[in-house]
């Protein structure tokens, strides 16, 4: 691992803990410093990022943000919109829906990580377990609960994207 890597696994409790007072959400919080842990990651292939705790503060509150905003958004449309534009995303039966062959790729990726990896995530996404609930199910560390969820999602961007691009 990178010492931009190092860095931001350092910075990992501290941004949880500010993201957390700043909505009012440890889950939530845990759930955007993953997504920012994965966009500062990806991002770092590509270029230096001088300052990565500040890199990483701004992302996550972009993700913030953003959340708000579709919130928002959501919040102002009427159920009519709603109704309509939920027919677009249903296929008819005979063909496969694109969320079905999204969800098919991350079953795929799913699969090529480790167990304990791939179950953290599980854990974490589907059944909405904390990190301290999915330490203690598996019988890990709550640091390593934590570094699984990020290399889950990880994975999974980038497998997804390889193979959409293919």
């Amino acid at each position: 691992m990178s010492s931009t890597g190092v860095l931001l696994e350092h910075y990992y409790r501290e941004l949880v803990g500010y993201l957390s007072a700043r909505i009012g959400s440890r889950h939530a919080a845990e759930d955007i410093a993953h997504d920012a842990y994965v966009r500062v990651l990806e991002r770092r292939d590509q270029a230096h990022i001088s300052q990565p705790r500040a890199f990483l503060y701004r992302t996550a509150m972009n993700l913030v943000i953003d959340d708000h905003r579709r919130g928002a958004i959501r919040r102002a449309e009427s159920l009519d919109v709603l109704e309509t534009d939920e027919r677009f995303f249903v296929a008819p039966d005979h063909a496969p829906s694109v969320h079905d062959e999204r969800l098919d790729l991350l079953v795929r990726a799913l699969d090529e990580l480790g167990d304990a990896c791939r179950q953290s995530f599980l854990l974490r996404k589907l059944e909405g377990l904390s990190h301290p609930e999915i330490a203690e199910r598996l019988n890990i560390s709550k640091p390593m609960v934590e570094k699984h969820i990020v290399n889950a999602m990880k994975h999974c961007r980038l497998r997804m994207r390889q193979w959409a691009e293919s």
